[in-house]
């Protein structure tokens, strides 16, 4: 058997880090200076619900891959599921050696007015975790071990480009993923997850934008990518298909459901009260989304599905996450329920079925996740938070944002999946496509 030389250059760059990192002078422990506080600022509560939280968000990806998996042709499920799962190694290990400074590293951006405005993280701050240690951190992690709070991000960073998958399921080489997947981490999610998260971020510090779970960063990043991929990639052969298991699409949906309280709830980085109101909007906003989406169907004569409720339900999570921590538990009923109808919509509008995203992924992740953006600014709670509560200009801002994130993500993404498509050819033979993924590309199989 003949081994191409993209998986020998594969093999010889993990070998290459894994030389590195055993001679890398990474230190473990910080002393009390800078922004670094000493071990008796650690709260032990809030590191026990981080520690779970971070548990929970790793478990969504696994969810992740029985959602996805049960929704696709018998031929793919193995193909599909993997390339979920696979991004808990791939991104694990770039997020440590790069990624994670990338995204909360020393600002480097622009100046504006005379104040500085980061766009990206110095990649040499936290390079292989470097200084990441067990005390806390003064703006990042203040009651919690530093490398808690990278930990914790870096399962963010996992789900992100698995969420993607769902988009060219069925056709797409799986080398050329793994290399988009790395692309797409580094120079689209990194550098968003700094303008929003970094308290030096362009978005977050100069357009004040707020997303206190990752509906910006992570749903609407991956569901403009999913769009990009799509298009770039084209249709597949046989677009119609049944699902292969819908116990499947219900087992992960409820293990997304169970993870997502660490998803939103543990993006409060405390055990306090903004956690537990996190807890209850995320549950109130899925509950609501889920009927909605079932009695929609119904009325526009679709019968209630096991499908339409699970698809439900994640609309309703991807939405209230970016405002989970900052509205009541009544305003989270509506936005599951308004978001709910729209992406229920946008699912079943036949321009966007010409594109041929597979699993839908941007009908429920990308506008889930803009809806969850809008809505945020209009009923985010506090004086002059949002549009409802005097903050016309903090609303006049997250438009400003959504216009900026959407174009960035997505025009950045087709630059992505052309130059991976350069490289190694993005979709698979149509002999392979016929095949299917699971044996063409991983000789394995559920028939």
């Amino acid at each position: 058997m003949k081994i191409e030389k993209r998986w020998i250059i594969s093999f010889i760059v993990i070998s290459l880090v894994s030389l590195i990192a055993l001679f890398w002078p990474s230190q473990i422990s910080l002393p009390q200076t800078g922004t670094f506080l000493g071990e008796d600022k650690i709260v032990g509560a809030d590191v026990a619900w981080i520690l779970a939280s971070s548990g929970l968000v790793l478990l969504m990806t696994p969810g992740l891959s029985f959602f996805y998996g049960g929704m696709v042709g018998k031929k793919n499920i193995i193909s599909t599921m993997l390339q979920s799962f696979i991004a808990l190694g791939v991104i694990s290990i770039l997020w440590v050696v790069v990624g994670f400074s990338l995204s909360f590293g020393d600002s480097i951006g622009i100046t504006i007015g005379g104040e500085h405005y980061g766009l990206i993280g110095n990649p040499f701050t936290y390079m292989f975790f470097n200084n990441v240690g067990v005390f806390p951190h003064s703006q990042l992690a203040s009651t919690i071990p530093f490398v808690l709070f990278a930990l914790f991000q870096m399962k963010f960073a996992v789900i992100t480009p698995a969420l993607i998958t769902g988009s060219f399921a069925e056709r797409v080489r799986f080398i050329s993923y793994l290399l988009f997947m790395v692309l797409f981490s580094l120079l689209i999610y990194t550098p968003l997850c700094h303008m929003v998260w970094h308290p030096n971020g362009l978005l977050s510090k100069y357009f004040g934008v707020k997303d206190f779970a990752g509906g910006t960063v992570v749903h609407m990043s991956a569901g403009f990518a999913a769009l990009a991929g799509a298009m770039m990639i084209g249709k597949r052969k046989k677009t119609h298909h049944e699902p292969s298991n819908i116990p499947f699409v219900i087992l992960g949906t409820g293990m997304l459901w169970f993870g997502w309280f660490g998803f939103n709830a543990g993006s409060a980085l405390a055990a306090n009260a903004t956690a537990a109101m996190a807890f209850g909007t995320t549950t109130v906003a899925s509950g609501t989304a889920m009927l909605t989406w079932i009695f929609f169907d119904r009325v526009n004569g679709r019968k209630v599905s096991a499908l339409g409720a699970c698809i439900g339900a994640v609309v309703g999570l991807v939405a209230i996450t970016p405002a989970a921590g900052f509205v009541t538990i009544p305003h989270a009923i509506f936005i599951g329920f308004i978001s709910s109808i729209v992406s229920n919509l946008m699912c079943h509008w036949k321009r966007l079925k010409k594109v041929d995203d597979t699993l839908d992924v941007f009908a429920c992740h990308g506008v889930g996740g803009i809806m969850g953006m809008i809505l945020t600014a209009i009923l985010a709670q506090g004086e002059n938070a949002s549009l409802l509560h005097g903050g016309f200009g903090v609303f006049a801002h997250h438009m400003m944002a959504l216009v900026l994130v959407s174009a960035f993500t997505f025009l950045g993404s087709i630059i992505l999946y052309k130059l991976t498509d350069m490289i190694i050819p993005l979709r698979v033979a149509e002999e392979s496509e016929n095949i299917g993924l699971d044996l063409s590309q991983h000789d394995e199989s559920c028939l």
